[in-house]
């Protein structure tokens, strides 16, 4: 037991809670905590969680707040000259606007805007407990949006933005920054890398070389060459340095991305909140890399599920395929368009194994700050004597299983000008 005791001490444990949590546990208990930057001075200072009620008597606002930190039996009316944060009133007046404008459109008033959006001097309670439920689903995504930004391996943030309803978090996903192996699947590792001293001028010694293709990128890492043709970048066992000109897909995602709930019934999407321009790499396309037969049977779930994320990886023959329902990144949430801003192409780094590619989104053109990210669920590449580079015709909503004769037609929701109407 000596032995087991000595053992243990001077180890630690890291703390499950916040340090934010752990100071508000602080002052609801008055402990004075110095490692906390908890002290007398500070101890009774007081955090609005949200604003829950709103009424004004005579000409004085009140608010009921909610106390960070405390029950909801403590929550106080508090007259609003004595509230510093000034975004959570804004917030709650333009929560409370839209669902004034959502009651009076179900309601068929032609009553004007203005005269709707008008605060009342009291909420009746329906009124009021929307507004909890909109406070409490932001702090879900705000706690969702904090989580993937400590998974994620890459330089752009992450921001989750839902102003349409209530609905939160996948329940079951888990953000990925590369391919997740699944059981039967081997990747043959590159056994060779390049020597050069210039990647970018010597492309013939370079792996694009090797390979016996050209070099992908032009000098600012916009891609050159067709949609259908490979990428080789540099890899591990390369002589050049992460700074190298052909190392673009492996930096990942560069951009700023906020997965948002689309208003037009097509779930959530992305948006990128920086102007991207033309042939710049996006992002990967990433998941969980299973076998065709995994996929087929896993086809026949997501049909009676009514959505999937099967994409088929057939640069050389269809044996693999990348799943990123449960296991993925924010390409998860890329809705499909058949004029897409976002183009495919197949990428190999640190594989030599042609049935495993890895799928980079490339832009087709410029994209323009806050405007949404989007690829052809049902993507091809021609002309025929371009090498494949396809998305299976049965990816997104239509799975995999059953004759084209008795697959369920899709409605496309893109609203572009060349819509097909219908996904697959």
């Amino acid at each position: 037991m000596a032995e087991n005791l000595n053992a243990v001490r001077g180890s630690s444990v890291q703390c499950l809670s916040s340090e934010s949590h752990l100071q508000e546990l602080c002052r609801i208990e008055h402990i004075c905590c110095t490692a906390l930057g908890v002290n007398r001075k500070n101890i009774c200072n007081f955090e609005v969680e949200y604003l829950c009620d709103y009424k004004r008597v005579q000409d004085e606002e009140l608010y009921l707040v909610k106390w960070k930190g405390y029950p909801d039996t403590d929550s106080s009316w508090e007259p609003r000259h004595h509230l510093k944060c000034f975004h959570l009133v804004k917030q709650f007046h333009r929560d409370l606007e839209r669902e004034l404008l959502r009651r009076a459109k179900s309601q068929n008033n032609t009553t004007s805007k203005k005269v709707i959006a008008r605060c009342p001097r009291r909420l009746d309670s329906s009124l009021s407990h929307h507004i909890v439920l909109k406070a409490k689903h932001r702090q879900r995504l705000r706690f969702w949006e904090q989580q993937l930004n400590a998974k994620r391996a890459h330089p752009g943030l992450i921001v989750v933005e839902n102003e349409v309803d209530l609905e939160g978090p996948p329940k079951d996903f888990t953000y990925i920054n590369q391919y997740k192996v699944g059981e039967s699947v081997t990747i043959i590792k590159s056994a060779v890398g390049c020597k050069c001293r210039d990647c970018f001028t010597d492309d013939h010694g370079c792996c694009p070389g090797g390979f016996q293709h050209k070099y992908a990128y032009n000098e600012e890492g916009q891609v050159k060459i067709k949609p259908g043709f490979p990428i080789y970048e540099c890899n591990s066992l390369c002589r050049c340095g992460p700074s190298c000109p052909n190392r673009v897909v492996q930096r990942g995602i560069q951009y700023k991305f906020c997965i948002f709930r689309t208003a037009d019934g097509r779930g959530w999407g992305v948006r990128t909140l920086e102007k991207i321009r033309k042939n710049s790499f996006v992002m990967e396309y990433v998941g969980e890399i299973i076998s065709s037969d995994e996929a087929e049977r896993r086809g026949q779930i997501y049909d009676r599920q009514g959505a999937t994320y099967l994409f088929d990886l057939d640069y050389v023959e269809d044996v693999y395929t990348v799943d990123a329902a449960r296991y993925g990144n924010i390409s998860h949430f890329v809705n499909h368009s058949c004029k897409p801003n976002l183009q495919v192409y197949n990428v190999f780094i640190d594989n030599q194994d042609e049935r495993v590619p890895r799928i980079a989104f490339f832009a087709t053109r410029t994209i323009r700050t806050g405007e949404e990210l989007t690829f052809d669920y049902n993507m091809h590449v021609d002309p025929v004597d371009v090498e494949s580079t396809k998305m299976d015709s049965n990816f997104g909503l239509a799975g995999l299983t059953g004759s084209p004769k008795k697959r369920i037609r899709v409605e496309c929701k893109c609203g572009s000008t060349t819509c097909r109407k219908y996904l697959f």
